[in-house]
């Protein structure tokens, strides 16, 4: 029996090549995914853990919580601190570190980097062990820098040159006197780090004789835990927190493993509608190889091959070309990890230098997947062909579907579907996260279903194409009979299509839905012309908005600060505003009493009073950071949303109980609206800040539907795997109906369809099943579109459903062009068929 399946693979090259591709693709996006993410991951954890090099434990402060009416607040690290760790025993050296963003522009003025990722500190003395010079000399005061080496390469700055850069808001232009090395992996990623001596960087990051971090080396022979052990005796256990520098290598990897995970998960789902798309072709190949050799198992049967014989030869069949396809998937999957981080280079997206990894990891799971999925999808044909009687086989009883199993059939597809119609109509009542769950559990129980109803619903949908295929004549009548004259092998092959484009239809339903939802988000909560923020996000200086309001055409601005407080023994984040203006930039609708801003005066979104129990009138106090109470009164409840909620007070009621007075963002109103003159002038009055952005409404939705359009663009382009294999699956399929058609091809010959004719007839029912598997792909993602929208209108008030009918109509298109460029092959083969010897085939 294994000579026989051998054989059997070796006679049916052609035909299984297909399959192998299907197989193939899956794989190698696998093995690519493990390969590209695990090397990404291997490179970063070595160079993050040469960063801990000079540290042997890290002294932390101890974060204190929150207790009555006192807020949470972290302790300072004083340099009595740094002395005290530097002087304990076994302790050779100890530094001061601070850090903070630091924005710097390039030769052509704009940001280095992604704005998070470009960094800066502080440089220790005249020789810091950690960032080793390469040139020039260690900064001294507040107009001397020193710039990271990769940085320094990347732009072409040097020693002498004067760079502008900002830490808050204010533009500055330090002289560039040094570049250091550094094994930094935010600065391999493609950030930069900048650094201050010590006192200049504590104050520009507005830490004034304090430290984020003590980093302690040991003595030679002393342990990391010998050391560790030495300062928490010696140091406040109150105030602070030890940590090695081991345990800090290894949580920073962790740390870098667990941000993978997520693209590596994401880039697995694919991989897997990939392999779950080839599963149907695989099946489909086998039940269209076992229908051929019927008469061929029969008469093995009635020579003495038992049931279980016949299935066993035709799983061998499947191993070996699972092996073959997982083999060769591995390999491309090599060279796909490769290209995907050359890729990330090309695109600006630096990543640190390292060996490629294939681990033992990837080559098992590319063999696992590859075989076991070609042996699951061959197990159920070749369990089919065996239970076939001899003699029935040799009389092709056996041909057609019996009413009993087509009613089996549709009566579970018809009780999975409506279980999975069920579950997610569910999930689109419940809110937020409960509901996720339980509409992946549905729409995966919907899919199964319409899948096993294909056959079913074959037939109305394809008959409902017969006018169109009239005007075709005879081709067009052969093409529609034969597109439903074997309901199963036809559902299958849809199905491939139907897959990638219900996920492709779904994803680009729910992004135009939140886009729309964004657009009105941001037109109805501000009424500001512009909003002006940092570009990473951090706090502004009170100065930006002050050189804001001095500035021609601006006839209201207000800065939004944010303050944490104690109120009814809960921390709540309070947000100051000008209260003369802030009614005027905003534009949030007023549920109860008057928006009005100003002395005690607050007013609170409807959330936050309904949890307290607040309404317009009430009274209630707060604690402030520094500790001092005050009464308050809700003047106004207001609709909060994602951009705009909280309470809401006076800057000057606020500002005197902030330590460190910073703005979140500021608002601005022009005299003219916006227009690209006003834009100009506010950038012109901040010194054209590569720091800071400046966004009307329109930039403001933009952004983050950009999130939205990247996620959609790489969804596009990882569902075209799926896509890719559909086209091989309907290739597969019409080149072995071809095969099985070979006699009634060459009676249709001989009575006088000519090969154009032939042509025309394989081309429309290629045309056909696609279509069809389209149109159950783009109804099925609109329906699950709109549920999970309904999931995600729980949480977004302004969540709108927008049906964006010009891409589901190039996606019909799309399925049209698979089919058509799917039946090249076959249909000239059917049209090359030698009639005489296709009349005499078997």
């Amino acid at each position: 029996m294994f000579r026989t399946a051998l054989r059997n693979v070796l006679a049916h090259k052609a035909r299984l090549l297909m399959t192998v591709l299907a197989v193939m693709l899956g794989v190698a996006f696998v093995s690519g995914t493990l390969v590209f993410t695990n090397t990404i991951s291997d490179a970063l954890q070595n160079s993050s853990a040469k960063g801990f090099d000079h540290v042997d434990v890290a002294v932390t402060p101890e974060f204190q919580k929150a207790e009555g009416d006192k807020v949470g607040e972290e302790p300072e690290l004083t340099q009595a601190l740094v002395d005290d760790s530097a002087r304990v025993p076994g302790a050779a050296s100890a530094i001061g570190v601070v850090s903070g963003f630091t924005a710097v522009a390039d030769k052509d003025g704009d940001l280095i980097g992604d704005g998070w990722s470009t960094k800066g500190g502080n440089y220790w003395g005249e020789k810091d062990p950690r960032y080793p010079l390469t040139d020039g000399h260690a900064p001294k005061g507040e107009g001397e820098i020193l710039i990271d080496s990769k940085t320094a390469e990347r732009t072409g700055y040097g020693v002498g040159d004067t760079v502008r850069m900002s830490v808050d808001g204010p533009v500055i232009s330090p002289k560039v006197v040094g570049v250091f090395t550094t094994d930094d992996g935010g600065v391999a990623a493609g950030g930069s780090l900048t650094l201050f001596d010590t006192a200049t960087a504590q104050k520009v990051f507005g830490k004034a004789g304090t430290y984020d971090e003590i980093d302690v080396e040991a003595k030679a022979g002393v342990t990391q835990a010998a050391l560790k052990a030495e300062l928490d005796k010696a140091l406040p256990k109150d105030l602070v927190e030890t940590t090695t520098g081991e345990k800090l290598a290894d949580d920073q990897a962790e740390a870098i493993a667990a941000s993978m995970s997520g693209m590596k998960q994401g880039l697995l789902v694919f991989a897997g509608i990939a392999l779950f798309v080839g599963t149907f072709i695989i099946a489909n190949t086998f039940t269209m190889l076992v229908a051929q050799r019927t008469k061929e198992l029969a008469l093995m049967r009635a020579v003495g091959a038992s049931r279980r014989q016949v299935t066993r030869s035709v799983l061998i069949e499947a191993f070996v070309v699972g092996v073959v396809a997982a083999v060769t998937g591995l390999l491309a999957g090599i060279g796909i990890g490769a290209g995907m981080r050359a890729l990330m280079s090309s695109m600006g997206q630096v990543v640190p230098d390292g060996p490629l990894v294939v681990s033992t990891g990837t080559i098992v799971a590319a063999l696992a997947v590859g075989v076991l999925v070609t042996m699951l999808a061959a197990w159920l044909p070749g369990r089919r062909a065996a239970k076939i009687p001899p003699v029935a086989a040799m009389s092709s009883v056996h041909a057609t579907a019996t009413t009993k199993s087509l009613v089996l059939r549709n009566t579970l597809g018809a009780l999975v579907s409506a279980a999975g119609i069920a579950v997610v109509l569910a999930a689109t009542t419940m809110g937020g996260t409960d509901g996720q769950a339980p509409m992946g559990l549905g729409a995966v129980l919907l899919i199964i279903g319409v899948f096993i109803l294909t056959p079913l619903l074959s037939r109305p949908l394809i008959a409902a194409a017969a006018p169109v295929l009239r005007v075709f004549g005879v081709s067009g009548k052969l093409a529609r009979q034969n597109s439903v004259r074997n309901p199963r092998r036809t559902a299958a092959t849809a199905s491939a299509l139907m897959i990638g484009l219900t996920l492709i239809t779904g994803m680009t339903v729910m992004a135009g839905s939140l886009q729309k939802s964004i657009d009105k988000m941001a037109s109805a909560a501000i009424e500001a012309d512009y909003v002006v923020s940092m570009a990473n996000g951090n706090y502004l200086s009170p100065d930006v908005g002050e050189k804001l309001g001095g500035t021609d055409g601006v006839t209201a601005i207000s800065p939004l600060r944010n303050s944490a407080a104690r109120i009814d023994g809960d921390t709540e984040y309070l947000t100051g505003v000008n209260g003369s203006t802030i009614a005027g930039l905003t534009d949030l609708k007023v549920e109860q009493g008057a928006f009005e801003v100003g002395g005690t005066k607050v007013v609170v979104d409807g959330d936050t009073a309904k949890e307290k129990g607040w309404k317009a009138g009430s009274d209630f106090t707060v604690a402030y950071e520094d500790g001092e109470k005050q009464r308050l009164t809700v003047a106004g409840v207001y609709e909060g949303n994602d951009m705009l909620s909280g309470i809401m007070l006076d800057n000057s009621v606020l500002t005197p109980h902030m330590t460190d007075p910073v703005d979140m963002q500021v608002m601005v109103k022009m005299s003219d609206g916006a227009s690209s003159a006003a834009k100009d002038s506010l950038q012109q009055a901040l010194d054209t800040n590569p720091a800071i952005k400046i966004q009307d409404k329109k930039d403001i939705s933009n952004e983050v539907a950009k999130m939205f359009t990247m996620m959609l663009n790489m969804l596009y382009g990882l569902l075209a795997m799926a896509v890719i294999v559909a086209v091989l699956g309907v290739i597969n399929t019409l080149a072995m109906s071809v095969f099985e058609r070979s006699q009634e091809i060459g009676m249709l010959r001989a009575i006088g369809l000519d090969r154009k004719g032939i042509k025309r007839m394989v081309r429309l029912e290629s045309l056909v099943i696609s279509l069809f598997g389209g149109v159950l792909g783009i109804g099925l993602g609109v329906f699950f579109g709109w549920a999970a929208g309904e999931l995600m209108g729980s949480t977004i008030a302004t969540y709108e459903l927008v049906l964006p009918w010009g891409r589901m109509g190039v996606f019909l298109l799309l399925a049209a062009a698979v089919g058509v460029l799917a039946a090249l092959w076959p249909a000239r083969r059917a049209a090359r068929l030698n009639m005489l010897q296709a009349i005499k085939a078997e």
